[in-house]
């Protein structure tokens, strides 16, 4: 499994992102021994807490309309068509489809922010966190944070540092979250982890929102989420996305491997988008501005699973749509034995054009940013959607061939993203325009 954080320049991690970050974390030894970076006065900041302090929290909820096309869901070129919010499984029951579970976050995120917008004072998003003595040990906090994105996104680090103090601090925290909650199930430490240890996670994760953080990582998030809207759902459904990983190898469509794809990258937009913010002058809604970064997620996430189709078979793992592999003419032993087809060309042709679908759609969002935030996330967008055109360059050979972005091709595509990052939000869009 892989997840997307963003752009890493390190031997080790190819670029990704969700607006803002997420990338690859498959190799990390850190951060799970927690207690490494908990400061030796912090247990006095518990204490403390205990008896004077609540940390304040919000809640929300979100998710992303997404269209499939044809038979596998891509003979209609560029005219998505919105899959319908039912379905009917085999028993001939009326189940909800992934898309509609994941527009109900999407929309409960959406009126949170809202909801704050409308507001002429602070709600409850101001911390009263900060007991006098504290301070520091906050700030020591969220220092760490920053340079673990530092070390393990260098460039997606860079374009935070234009962002406001608190915005990028925020980032860091969420960031530094996502990650560790990656390295569960894909660090060196993955082979002992049991669903138990994943509810024992998601228990901190929920004290964390209740501001009583377990250590100095935990801290900052607790911080952040008193500060910002964000809600703790896209956060619990992450974690749902590691269960999926220790339980299930195989998808039968892609309806199955869309909600697998929201859980462990669409949910990093959810999370960001709140505190990136939202140009003050833009037109869209705020429901389309999560649709955009929910498909950003979606677009890294399958990016991922096409450039790593050999590896995660070494694993025993495929996560491709079953009923696509079988209409394609392909099998479970086609991907294990490796040979590149014909039949494999066509398969994957289809595969890169949805993926890009989903980036296509993610644009539409990325400018209704604001503007400080705009650049890392244009960077990202245009990096890891890079990676699609390298598996072509390929030949499609993506089981003996890892496909990654040059430093060189990296280096030119910054100044692109940049100058697209001062473009303003569009005050005439179609499709994201408020009613």
């Amino acid at each position: 499994m892989s997840i997307a954080l963003l752009w890493v320049v390190t031997p080790n991690v190819e670029i990704s992102s969700c607006f803002g970050f997420f990338d690859s974390v498959r190799d990390g030894n850190w951060l799970l021994e927690s207690s490494r970076f908990i400061s030796r006065d912090w247990g006095s900041i518990r204490a403390k807490k205990s008896r004077k302090q609540k940390w304040k929290s919000c809640s929300i909820n979100t998710d992303f309309k997404y269209s499939c096309v044809g038979e596998s869901g891509l003979e209609s070129g560029n005219n998505f068509c919105v899959l319908s919010s039912m379905v009917a499984n085999t028993a001939g029951e009326i189940t909800i489809s992934s898309e509609q579970k994941v527009y109900d976050v999407v929309l409960k995120q959406a009126a949170l922010v809202k909801k704050q917008l409308r507001s002429s004072v602070d709600l409850d998003v101001r911390p009263d966190i900060v007991l006098p003595g504290n301070l520091s040990l906050l700030s020591e906090a969220y220092d760490r944070c920053g340079e673990v994105c530092a070390e393990y996104a260098k460039t997606f680090y860079l374009g935070t540092l234009l962002m406001t103090p608190e915005r990028r601090r925020a980032i860091w925290a969420i960031y530094v979250w996502c990650r560790r909650t990656d390295e569960l199930v894909d660090g060196p430490n993955a082979s002992h982890i049991t669903p138990t240890a994943l509810d024992r996670w998601e228990s901190r994760l929920e004290d964390l929102f209740q501001g009583q953080p377990f250590d100095m990582l935990d801290a900052a998030l607790s911080d952040t989420v008193a500060k910002f809207p964000v809600d703790i759902q896209p956060f619990k459904d992450m974690i749902e996305g590691m269960r999926m990983d220790l339980r299930k190898s195989r998808y039968k469509n892609f309806d199955e491997l869309y909600l697998y794809c929201y859980y462990v990258a669409g949910t990093v937009g959810l999370m960001s988008v709140p505190v990136m913010g939202i140009a003050p002058e833009s037109q869209a809604t705020t429901e389309s501005v999560y649709n955009a970064a929910l498909a950003l997620g979606i677009a890294n996430q399958l990016t991922n699973i096409l450039r790593d189709v050999g590896e995660d078979a070494t694993r025993g793992r495929i996560y491709l749509p079953q009923d696509e592999l079988a209409q394609a003419g392909l099998s479970d032993e086609d991907i294990f034995a490796g040979k590149v087809t014909d039949k494999w060309r066509n398969f994957m042709k289809n595969q890169i054009k949805r993926a890009r679908m989903f980036f296509d759609e993610a644009e539409k969002g990325v400018k209704e940013l604001s503007a400080a935030s705009r650049w890392p996330v244009w960077a990202s967008l245009l990096l890891y959607s890079q990676i699609l055109d390298e598996i072509e360059a390929n030949d499609y050979n993506n089981f003996t061939k890892r496909a990654y972005v040059s430093k060189g091709k990296k280096l030119l595509a910054l100044p692109v993203a940049y100058t697209r990052a001062l473009i303003p939000p569009s005050t005439t869009l179609s499709l994201l325009t408020k009613a």
